[in-house]
């Protein structure tokens, strides 16, 4: 009976003792692995730009007039050279009968002042044959010996002046005949003004390019001065892109760098490629208030245009430029490479005999996703993601499992 217990005894103690050893020995750090895998790698800027035309046209009032409501709406498709809008003269002040009656003297003067100058054009020639003919008589007579030679001169140079004076009275002549036209079209215009329903001709504006009207400036009827704006016109399949980077970025993004266009309402990923990266920056504050330096860089859309046909003037669209492409790059989850503390580098943590490893890693480069590692890691090798601050070289570690 003693034996027994004894041994019912002993069995107690020894399943205590195990359970406590268990219940208190170190267990496995449960742990996120990941396989290192080869494949596509690539580093991009991902920012916002919006879409506008290349070319812009507005097309503005050449003169100053009355508009005609203009009809077209924003969306109207216009061809080269067609009519957009109608400008009529504007209507001169109401005429009294003080105006008319002005108008009529300053004609009547001006018909005066015509037949006075061809009266000096009558007086004019009668001196210029006078003067011939005392010429004449005088060579005669210079001839003969009876005539001085300076009194020749004389009558010469009389001859001359004659001549200028002709030529005064036509230029007189017509001076006073401009006059007379001039008054007369005012005399016409007033007297035009004054009657009802008078003609007036209008004068088309006319679209410089083929394309849609963007935006209607001026819709409403109503006078116009020259140069106000009318409308805006451009070729909506003549599009680019303009993203505003910072200048770090912008150093990295040259002309030719390939381009994802995402997020841009339709179905599908667009390409596009960078043309133009401006010289000039520009300071922009941010919305958390620091300042940026940051500078336009121009796309194009490399895509069929029946792709983004829908694309508009102003659009917002989500852009990935690829900076760097590598087609076979072994890589990790991003989140497994840390920097060391020990050494300078970077490491990650492997998993072997079901322990944690410290394995120094090269380190080529990363995105939001993926590291690049270019030396100190085989392909297949399981990583540690997130490693937990339990995570040491030689912990044992379990992979969580979800």
């Amino acid at each position: 009976m003693q034996t027994k217990t004894w041994l019912y005894g002993s069995a107690a103690v020894l399943g205590l003792g195990l359970a406590l050893a268990w219940a208190f020995a170190p267990r496995p750090v449960e742990v996120e692995l990941a396989a290192a895998s080869e494949g596509r790698f690539e580093t991009t800027i991902d920012e916002d730009g919006k879409t506008r035309l290349r070319e812009r046209y507005v097309v503005s009032a050449p003169l100053t007039g009355q508009l005609a409501r203009i009809t077209l709406l924003a969306g109207d498709a216009v061809g080269a050279g067609a009519v957009v809008a109608t400008l009529r003269p504007v209507l001169s002040p109401m005429p009294d009968e003080r105006t008319r009656a002005e108008q009529l003297a300053r004609v009547e003067t001006a018909q005066g002042r015509v037949r006075l100058a061809a009266t000096g054009i009558e007086r004019a020639q009668v001196g210029v044959r006078q003067a011939d003919n005392e010429l004449r008589r005088t060579e005669q007579l210079a001839a003969q010996g009876f005539v001085s030679p300076t009194q020749l001169v004389n009558l010469r140079l009389a001859r001359q002046a004659a001549g200028k004076e002709f030529d005064a009275a036509v230029q007189e002549r017509r001076v006073a005949e401009a006059a007379l036209a001039e008054a007369q079209a005012a005399l016409q215009a007033v007297r035009a003004s004054s009657t009802p329903g008078a003609a007036a001709r209008d004068f088309a504006v006319r679209s410089p390019v083929a394309g849609q009207v963007l935006r209607v400036l001026q819709a409403s009827e109503g006078t116009v001065t020259v140069g106000t704006p009318l409308l805006e016109i451009g070729d909506t399949s003549r599009l680019e892109i303009v993203a505003e980077l910072l200048t770090t970025d912008a150093l990295r993004s040259p002309s030719g760098t390939p381009v994802r266009i995402e997020r841009w309402g339709g179905a599908g990923i667009l390409e596009g490629r960078v043309r133009r990266v401006e010289p000039a920056a520009f300071t922009k504050v941010s919305a958390l208030g620091v300042e940026e330096q940051r500078v336009n860089v121009l796309i194009d859309l490399t895509s069929p245009p029946e792709q983004w046909r829908a694309l508009g003037d102003g659009y917002r669209v989500g852009l990935r430029i690829v900076t760097q492409a590598l087609d076979k790059a072994l890589q990790v989850p991003v989140s497994a490479v840390f920097p060391r503390v020990d050494a300078p580098g970077m490491a990650t943590f492997t998993v072997e005999g079901g322990r944690a490893r410290m394995t120094p890693v090269e380190l080529g480069a990363r995105n939001g996703a993926q590291a690049w590692i270019k030396g100190g890691l085989a392909a297949g090798a399981k990583v540690i993601v997130y490693p937990p601050p339990a995570v040491r070289e030689g912990v044992k570690v379990a992979e969580r499992k979800t």
